[in-house]
């Protein structure tokens, strides 16, 4: 008796639920690759783009959802539910203000070495902070630079789109924005100040 076939329903549902285990099973991100493998292998003739929206669609009112993180899919609990479990979950390790500076002069500059580090913060890099990012793998060596001494080129790893949610490098917020909102800022302190001389002025 021949197999019976399944209806596009169906075949949309089993898609769904193989997206849905696959991601669910994984620690890591799941590269779209990863599952259309997963769909030729169980012989489901159902786009992988279509699978991953079916599945989206289905926790589209749950706490979590599946997102698009460090070029691929991960199930992450929605931004609204984090302050309801910050006491009951515990906290990765929170980077200093220097560590923070660097990770960001790297995922903006890179790949780039020490010296270069160093030179657009203005201070030197202290090894305590090149190993903190190393042990979170937040960083990594990508390669060295061909220049006397070959120093080693730093840049961001997959994991760092995956700690701040980025599903690529181009996500990163532009850093004319951020001196733009930083010269907005600017006009509005210099407006509030003027205000407040006119006014002792006018009372005086």
């Amino acid at each position: 008796m021949a197999p019976r076939i399944m209806t596009a329903s169906e075949m949309l549902d089993r898609a769904c639920h193989l997206v849905e285990a696959l991601v669910f099973a994984s620690p890591e991100p799941v590269k779209p690759s990863a599952l259309a493998e997963l769909l030729k292998a169980q012989s489901v003739a159902i786009a992988t783009e279509e699978a991953i929206e079916a599945v989206r669609a289905l926790y589209a009112d749950h706490a979590i959802e599946m997102v698009l993180v460090a070029g691929g899919w991960q199930f992450r609990t929605r931004p609204e539910y984090a302050s309801a479990l910050t006491k009951v979950v515990e906290k990765p390790r929170r980077l200093s203000r220097g560590a923070m500076e660097t990770l960001a002069i790297v995922a903006y500059h890179q790949p780039c070495t020490r010296a270069e580090i160093e030179a657009i913060r203005g201070v030197s890099l202290g090894q305590a902070i090149l190993d903190a990012l190393l042990e979170d793998s937040l960083i990594a060596p990508k390669g060295r630079k061909e220049v006397p001494g070959r120093p080693v080129l730093w840049g961001t790893t997959a994991h760092f789109l995956e700690s701040f949610a980025l599903p690529d490098l181009a996500a990163l917020p532009r850093r004319e924005d951020f001196l733009l909102d930083r010269a907005s800022t600017e006009a509005e302190d210099d407006a509030a100040d003027g205000s407040a001389v006119g006014g002792t002025e006018q009372t005086g």
